[in-house]
């Protein structure tokens, strides 16, 4: 956190820029307000790099139109029907926005905009006090109606009117409290953990695709696990992604210390360690993120007390990959999301027999097939799912993987392992065998797939002998 003057130094510099201050110049000069507000705001008291520049202004949409026109490079209107105006001015990408007093009716999933005539009262309309801040531009002036500087010198998260009303007005907000406490790292007050409490079914009456991009943007933060527990203890989750605190009830039989819920949050922990650390991946990566926090979801559904009293799981790779699609999608998720996701929870056990003797050359070609475009996140995801306190155990399943990706390095070196193909295309199996395209096809090519994984890159001409002993075989 820094000081109030170190950060309205940092905030000056900011509307010294050049476009920000061609901006607040064409503001001033045509009679209307604007200020800095919410999020750039806030950061530049808790040192953190300022990235949106949002603005809001007494202007209705078709005078900031008129101002921003004539000075911006660009100009976009895809917001004007909730008041937002966007522009390019250089190297500065700018949102303004109409003073704005949401209309709630308490049953529609959106609120209505209606445009307020105030700073102070656009402020007090925000979800948060410590987003309720605002720099009036030129004069440079802190606008602060809410106590949000107190509050972000706490560390705390309060609304700035009574927490049932806001998140009654906008029950999102509840979802952005838990992304706020991960992102932050502050603690949620009293008031709004009671009314997260209280209203939790009112989560229902927001949108599919809302609820999946406020889940996003708390996975992508860089420890989810504080706002995850806020989703869960609250009962929220339960009615956005009731897989993951359906895990509380389970006991992981590799992880007697931990049930599957917390073992799940740990996963996700070491998972993005192993994201910043490996370097492999884009950071951070919603996909690895989301396999790791689902990855045992099928756990709940496939208990079974077997003889002596041991709990099994058995098949909980496949299920959980069904459960996260139908989950996934229900959510609106892209279905290349859904796919890799489901993917990766369905070969996440795969390795653990690894440990069990040598995997030969083509069970290692295997793993790397079934995994495909999916080899890097499975890597982390099964090195993150070892989370047992027993250090011996843990040493060796780690020397195990180690000694698994050395192999498929040799061999990915040797054999072009990424592009897995048979010896013979589909044009050569068709002219060999003398024969259109048909399912027959098909059939050769995965027989010549199988040759390729079992015994590695074959000669042209010993593929072709193979394969025509095959076809008089199958006649």
């Amino acid at each position: 956190m820094q000081s109030v003057a170190a950060a309205l130094e940092r905030l000056g510099e900011l509307a010294s820029s050049r476009g920000v201050a061609r901006l607040a110049a064409a503001f001033a000069e045509a009679g209307h307000e604007l200020a800095l507000v919410g999020g750039p705001v806030r950061d530049a008291f808790l040192g953190r790099p300022i990235n949106d520049l949002d603005f809001t202004t007494d202007a209705n949409p078709d005078e900031i139109l008129s101002v921003v026109e004539p000075i911006a490079d660009a100009v976009w209107d895809i917001g004007r029907q909730f008041g937002t105006i966007g522009a390019r001015l250089g190297d500065d990408v700018v949102e303004i926005t109409t003073y704005r007093t949401d209309s709630y009716d308490g049953e529609s999933r959106k609120p209505a905009v209606e445009f307020g005539d105030s700073l102070e009262g656009d402020l007090v309309r925000r979800d948060f006090t410590v987003n309720a801040l605002a720099l009036r531009l030129p004069q440079l002036a802190l606008v602060d109606p809410s106590g949000g500087i107190d509050d972000l010198l706490a560390g705390i998260l309060r609304t700035p009117s009574p927490a049932t009303q806001s998140f009654g007005d906008d029950p999102l907000r509840m979802m952005r409290a838990a992304r706020f406490a991960s992102q932050l790292g502050f603690t949620i007050d009293t008031d709004a953990l009671d009314a997260l409490d209280e209203l939790a079914p009112e989560i229902d009456r927001i949108s599919a695709e809302r609820v999946r991009d406020e889940l996003s943007k708390l996975l992508l933060t860089e420890s989810p696990r504080a706002g995850l527990e806020v989703l869960v203890s609250s009962g929220i989750a339960a009615r956005v992604l009731p897989e993951l605190p359906a895990l509380r009830l389970e006991v992981d039989e590799h992880h007697h210390h931990k049930d599957v819920y917390e073992h799940s949050l740990t996963v996700l922990d070491q998972a993005i360690g192993y994201e910043k650390s490996r370097g492999t991946l884009d950071s951070p990566d919603l996909v690895m993120r989301l396999a790791a926090l689902l990855h045992d979801i099928g756990k709940p559904a496939t208990r079974r007390l077997e003889p002596g009293g041991v709990v099994s799981f058995h098949h909980h790779d496949v299920v959980g990959a069904k459960l996260a699609k139908k989950r996934l999608r229900a959510l609106r998720f892209d279905n290349d999301t859904i796919a890799a996701v489901a993917r990766l929870i369905e070969l996440h056990l795969r390795f653990f027999g690894y440990t069990d003797g040598a995997w030969s050359d083509s069970a290692v070609r295997r793993y790397v097939r079934d995994a495909g475009d999916q080899l890097e996140r499975l890597h982390i995801l099964t090195r993150s799912d070892v989370t047992t306190r027993n250090r011996r155990k843990a040493d060796r399943l780690g020397f195990a993987y180690d000694d698994l990706e050395a192999r498929i390095a040799v061999l990915a070196e040797e054999e072009e392992l990424a592009a897995v193909r048979p010896d013979l295309d589909g044009q050569q199996i068709m002219e060999l065998l003398g024969v259109g395209p048909g399912p027959v096809i098909g059939e050769a090519y995965r027989f010549l797939l199988e040759l390729r994984l079992d015994e590695g890159p074959l000669d042209p001409d010993v593929a072709r002998e193979r394969l025509l002993a095959w076809w008089a075989a199958r006649d």
